[in-house]
């Protein structure tokens, strides 16, 4: 495992070594450790992979900027961010979130915060590749994604 908070790649990522990673780290200074893990869907069947595009290096600084935004909203005391590019098919793992504290409400809080930042404002571009064998448009955040985010304003 990496000690960077953030980690953008084209290979899978293991959600238990990554939250075991974590927690070993904090040699038990915390009471919480929160988890999101986002799975690329099949859409009911019309799609075959979520083709995931970003600039390397930009993406990274921006999200360890989102980072720090919620370390000092909340008392974090670790905070790991996995985000996959390349094509990923249904059931794979998008995306990972792992916050630590020493109370669940601000592991919880600072989760769900950077979630809506990821659903809505990080630099990626999602393009669907349908079952039909065509490729689909670029994803939008949706509304529902739009007003989750705006919480945190």
């Amino acid at each position: 495992m990496t000690t960077s908070p953030v980690s953008i790649q084209s290979a899978p990522f293991d959600t238990a070594a990554e939250i075991a990673a974590l927690s070993d780290a904090l040699h038990g200074r915390v009471g919480a450790i929160v988890t999101f893990s986002g799975l690329c869907r099949d859409e009911g069947g019309r799609l075959t992979a979520l083709e995931l595009e970003h600039y390397p290096g930009m993406a990274e600084a921006e999200i360890g900027r989102v980072v720090e935004e919620a370390r000092a909203r909340w008392p974090l005391d670790g905070v790991r961010v996995v985000h996959r590019h390349g094509l990923v098919a249904p059931g794979d793992g998008i995306v990972l979130v792992v916050t630590a504290s020493s109370h669940r409400i601000a592991a919880f809080e600072a989760a769900s915060f950077l979630m809506d930042y990821l659903k809505t404002r990080a630099p990626f571009w999602k393009r669907e590749h349908l079952a039909d064998g065509t490729t689909g448009g670029w994803v939008e955040a949706t509304r529902a994604d739009d007003d989750a985010a705006g919480r945190w304003a």
